[in-house]
């Protein structure tokens, strides 16, 4: 089912309604902050399942019924649209949640793949992400999609590096510079023009990436399904006009408290941002505490 058709389907959505995001941590922050910017008055619900944080060494299956548990939990927030900022879960389980969901529902990928497709030249695109993410081939198969007629070269590099040195923010240090410089080397040889940061934390270095590989266009997935998100609420009459103060109309949750989570939320933001609440994972759900 595609964005619009689940979007006939949806009834009684109100503009004052929250968005609803869900990641299996705390990476979907860097989509949450896009979306933050380009909807400053809207109010937000984030929910990050780190008691079961990574999904991408996780099943199909698993991943499906996490996130469909995770959407089931927003939904009872009463959102009017769900973001997954997740791209094993956009990948895996994209279907599955707009299936339960009586309100739109996007991903990470096809957003991107878009832009993507749009801004290279050469048909010369490269993905890196986790292993979880290249190895699933989602992005090849989106840019496959979205070319059409126009094939498109799809250089793979997984740099399962970045994600522990965001966390812990060396996004200058010396060190992750020259591990930038050695995972870029295979885009750089394929000469490709673009890149797709497909995974949530790269955006946090993006200065790093840029200059291991200064000639090509990085697209930050989370910017792009923040756009889609504001173009599907505007086609449905479903945005909100009033002015909202971005770090205090936001709601998280967590299914387990990190002792860093204010920390690195601020890393991810650039705002404080108050403590998370518990959301309880039974066999069934994923409840309020």
């Amino acid at each position: 089912m595609s964005i619009m058709d689940t979007v006939h389907t949806v009834n009684s959505i109100h503009a004052s309604q929250p968005i609803g995001v869900f990641d299996s941590g705390v990476g979907g922050l860097s989509v949450l902050k896009h979306l933050v910017r380009v909807m400053p008055s809207e109010s937000y619900v984030y929910l990050g399942d780190t008691a079961r944080v990574p999904y991408g060494n996780k099943s199909k299956e698993t991943v499906q019924l996490y996130s469909k548990q995770c959407a089931e939990f927003l939904l009872q927030q009463n959102v009017k649209l769900i973001i997954i900022a997740c791209n094993s879960a956009s990948s895996l389980a994209l279907e599955v949640v707009r299936a339960c969901s009586n309100v739109p529902v996007i991903g990470v990928i096809e957003p991107s793949a878009h832009a993507a497709c749009a801004a290279t030249k050469n048909h010369v695109v490269g993905v890196i992400g986790t292993r979880a993410t290249v190895g699933s081939g989602a992005y090849a198969r989106a840019l496959s999609e979205r070319a059409g007629a126009d094939s498109v070269s799809v250089i793979h590099q997984a740099c399962p590096l970045f994600v522990p040195l965001a966390e812990e923010g060396w996004t200058a240090h010396p060190a992750s510079r020259a591990i930038a410089l050695e995972y870029m080397k295979p885009l750089r040889d394929a000469g490709a023009d673009t890149v797709v940061l497909g995974c949530t934390h790269y955006p946090l270095l993006q200065d790093i990436i840029h200059d291991a590989i200064p000639d090509a266009t990085l697209i930050d997935p989370g910017y792009y399904a923040a756009l889609e998100a504001q173009r599907v609420l505007a086609s449905m009459n479903a945005l909100h006009q009033e002015h909202a103060v971005p770090d205090t109309d936001i709601e998280f949750f967590v299914t387990d408290i990190p002792a860093t989570f204010s920390q690195v939320a601020k890393l991810f933001l650039g705002f404080d941002v108050a403590a998370p609440k518990q959301a309880v994972i039974d066999d069934h759900a994923i409840r309020q505490h």
